[in-house]
């Protein structure tokens, strides 16, 4: 007969893990990367460079170029010079080129989960299981569309590429945002100038190893590193269109900067998620939807659910079990696999998180982080919620782009809907109940470009997404995606 289980007492964690870090034998870094310009690995003309780091050890893994305006005019003069014969490919085998990509996306899967854990942070279950699954399946779904883009569009007439896309991308979802930008610019027939964020560029120049390896001609994808100064240059370069993802001030700069020039602009911009629990709604698993909401990736979510409203009956209920829900959230090691919270992607937004947390200390709102031994080096933060919070709060209003979370309550749905939209942003939200006619009536009423029912942060290449009001404009995913990298002639223009 079996011996009974010693059970630990209430509060203590039911057990505790081994370490499972995941190799980084298969990746292979090189010391420098040069800008990769018209199909090769080139010097900058600026002649400098920047260290890229792991921020869970700050190691430096390697050296990046910086590109000036010289080595964007370079990139952009090579993707317009590449741009006709790419345009009159036969869509077919433009599809082939695009079908490569995912392959090699599929075949290196490992490597790059890997090297985007090493560079931006996150847990390697979250890059293996959710970044790069998804990131294949972006380019395998424009790949289909390719040679189907008369029969996309009715009515609108003869779809055309717009010529050469300069596209800027953020942190935290570095190889994935990158999908949502080249897949679909490729399938139309664009050339891409493409800029990742300067603290995770290794995805996108392992990216551009995969578009040697796929053969695609010199020129039709260029890939360009550097900090602020070199995004602004390929705003302000000859490029036909500029697609953003990022925060909401360099957005609206962006948006000031193109205005007049006749360029095509679409800004995915920062977001302040309400995430609505009712009293009715299964609770454990409103409880799992919000924690994957708001802890997903560290909070480095755009859509993150950072405003939790709770339904008075429920908020003692919804509130005991998030605390004990978040006393068995693992911090640390973002290459362990039992890691479910990794590091902060840098000092910078740190500091931010941290200033930001202070201020909802200061200004009376009740904070609650569980106990944790954080590593010594890296940049760290607990898993955080304030109670006590009301509409007037920075937390409440301000996006802190990290694992905070600020609880409200609210009584009826109309008050829910007036505090939900009680923000400048409108990216998303999310509604937990079980009743179907409340979702509809939520849904309709919610000012959000997505709203997700019973769920939260889930994501597919044929939905579209995107915000409104600061969250930008514009949208990536689905045929609404194709649309921005396309003109139409004759037929009814939108």
């Amino acid at each position: 007969m079996s011996e009974a289980i010693e059970r630990p007492a209430s509060g203590a964690p039911p057990w505790e893990y081994a370490s499972a870090p995941e190799s980084t034998d298969i990746v292979r870094l090189d010391d420098r990367y040069g800008l990769f310009i018209g199909g090769e690995f080139v010097e900058p003309k600026s002649g400098r460079w920047f260290p890229t780091i792991s921020p869970s050890t700050e190691e430096t893994l390697a050296e990046v170029a910086e590109a000036d305006a010289a080595d964007i005019a370079r990139a952009v003069d090579a993707a317009r010079d590449a741009a006709p014969a790419w345009q009159h490919l036969a869509p077919a085998e433009r599809a082939k080129f695009v079908f490569r990509i995912a392959r090699q996306l599929q075949e290196r899967a490992r490597e790059f989960a890997v090297l985007e854990t090493m560079n931006g942070g996150k847990p390697i279950r979250e890059a293996r299981d959710i970044d790069i699954p998804l990131a294949a399946a972006h380019f395998f779904y424009y790949a289909g569309w390719a040679d189907k883009l008369e029969y996309a569009f009715p009515g609108r007439g003869t779809p055309t590429p717009v010529g050469v896309a300069g596209q800027i991308i953020p942190w935290n979802f570095p190889l994935l945002m990158a999908a949502w930008k080249v897949a679909p610019a490729l399938a139309a027939g664009n050339t891409v100038v493409l800029k990742p964020a300067e603290t995770t560029p290794l995805t996108a120049l392992l990216l551009a190893s995969v578009v040697q390896e796929a053969e695609l001609p010199p020129g039709v994808v260029n890939i360009v590193t550097g900090a602020g100064e070199t995004g602004a240059a390929l705003v302000g370069a000859a490029v036909d269109k500029i697609a953003f993802t990022g925060s909401t001030e360099v957005g609206k700069a962006i948006r000031r900067a193109t205005a007049g020039s006749g360029k095509r602009l679409t800004l995915e911009l920062g977001g302040k998620a309400a995430n609505i629990v009712f009293e009715d709604a299964p609770l454990d698993q409103a409880v799992e939807g919000v924690v994957n909401g708001i802890f997903f990736n560290q909070g480095h979510v755009c859509c993150a659910g950072s405003r939790l409203l709770v339904q008075e009956p429920v908020f003692d209920v919804v509130l005991d079990k998030l605390k004990e829900r978040l006393q068995t959230l693992r911090v640390g090691d973002p290459l362990d696999k039992n890691t479910d919270i990794g590091a902060i992607n840098s000092k910078a937004q740190l500091d931010k998180i941290s200033e930001l947390v202070e201020s909802g200390v200061d200004e009376g709102a009740e904070i609650y982080q569980p106990e944790c031994v954080l590593p010594e080096r890296g940049f760290w933060f607990r898993p955080t919620l304030f109670t006590g919070v009301s509409q007037s709060h920075r937390i409440a209003r301000e996006e802190i782009f990290g694992p905070v979370l600020s609880i409200l309550t609210f009584r009826t749905p109309e008050e829910a809907i007036e505090k939900a939209n009680n923000t400048p942003y409108g990216l998303s939200a999310g509604i937990w109940t079980e009743k179907g006619s409340r979702i509809l009536h939520m849904a309709e009423r919610l000012r959000a470009g997505v709203v997700w029912a019973n769920t939260f942060n889930r994501f597919d290449p044929t939905s579209p997404f995107g915000g409104y009001k600061e969250s930008g404009f514009g949208r990536e995913g689905g045929l609404h995606g194709l649309e921005p990298y396309l003109s139409f002639d004759g037929g009814a223009q939108r």
